[in-house]
């Protein structure tokens, strides 16, 4: 089965949009959800793997990620 209707097809061609033309989203000057993911589990080690700080250890992932893009 297709995942659009023949109409919805037609009318996407003709506002020209064709689905292997569609571009993914770009990626922002920032720190990935994975860059931050991996800092944060850094910090989670370098804290000695003490539990409950998990909130702290993100936030602070998305700061020092932060600072290090914009001194690009």
């Amino acid at each position: 089965m297709r995942s659009k209707t023949m109409t919805a097809e037609v009318k996407d061609r003709e506002r020209g949009i064709v689905e292997s033309e569609q571009k993914p989203l770009e990626r922002t000057s920032g720190p990935s959800l994975d860059e931050i993911r991996q800092r944060a589990y850094e910090l989670h080690l370098e804290r000695g793997c003490v539990h409950g700080r998990d909130q702290d250890d993100w936030l602070q992932a998305e700061r020092d990620l932060t600072e290090k893009y914009e001194a690009r």
